[in-house]
């Protein structure tokens, strides 16, 4: 079963897989702080999908701010299901739903780069490097599969290496966030303000997110 959300506002759009509902409460959590509506399409080629585990599915977008819901499925059981919970719900054909998928991944971003400020409740995510111009405000919630880089000052959330790459890093001009995650590392924010004048990086050190200054090479 294949998951879109879309929101059309900041430009948006999140695929992604569930295979376990009795564990994607950490899957739907990402999106609970996100205040602009979100449309919601669910894919499922060649699978039944049965009313109650449809229902539990529900709940989880219930407690995200959804504005519209509907299934896709070549199989009439799923279809059945859906209709049964007042689920927008259309029977597709198996090369039409591919298709469908194949066009939302053909628009997903790769790096992206987003200019002013992300303000409280709003999320910003990249399928690559992530970089902004511009604060995040306390609230806000940045992501990216690769880097990310802030040219102003990170006071919210920021969480790089989505897809477990240990790698990756988030700069900023004035380090100050809420918390910061890398791959499956978590550390949160300093409680003081930073001192220093100059950018500074997080990265994984022994299995720690250390911050240090961040100097640009002069290839020259």
């Amino acid at each position: 079963m294949e998951i879109v959300l879309k929101n059309t506002k900041i430009l948006y759009l999140e695929i992604f897989s569930l295979l376990d509902l009795d564990n994607s409460h950490e899957t739907f959590k990402r999106f609970s702080s996100i205040k602009e509506p979100l449309e919601a399409k669910i894919f499922a080629v060649n699978e039944s999908v049965s009313s109650h585990k449809l229902s539990k599915l529900k709940n989880h977008f219930d407690k995200i701010n959804i504005c519209s819901l509907c299934i896709y499925s070549n199989n009439r059981n799923t279809i059945i299901s859906g209709k049964s919970l007042k689920i927008d719900s259309a029977f597709v054909k198996e090369q039409e739903i591919k298709n469908k998928l194949r066009l939302f991944n053909s628009k997903k971003k790769f790096d992206t780069l987003h200019k002013g400020t992300v303000r409280s409740g709003e999320r910003i995510s990249s399928n690559g490097n992530l970089c902004i111009i511009g604060d995040v405000n306390p609230g806000a919630i940045v992501s990216a599969k690769k880097n990310i880089y802030v040219w102003g000052k990170l006071l919210g959330i920021a969480f790089a290496g989505k897809s477990g790459n240990k790698n990756a890093s988030i700069a900023s001009l004035y380090l100050n966030p809420l918390q910061l995650r890398i791959a499956d590392v978590i550390a949160i924010g300093p409680k003081d303000k930073p001192k220093n004048c100059y950018p500074e990086i997080a990265v994984i050190d022994k299995q720690t997110i250390i911050i240090k200054p961040h100097i640009m090479e002069n290839k020259n």
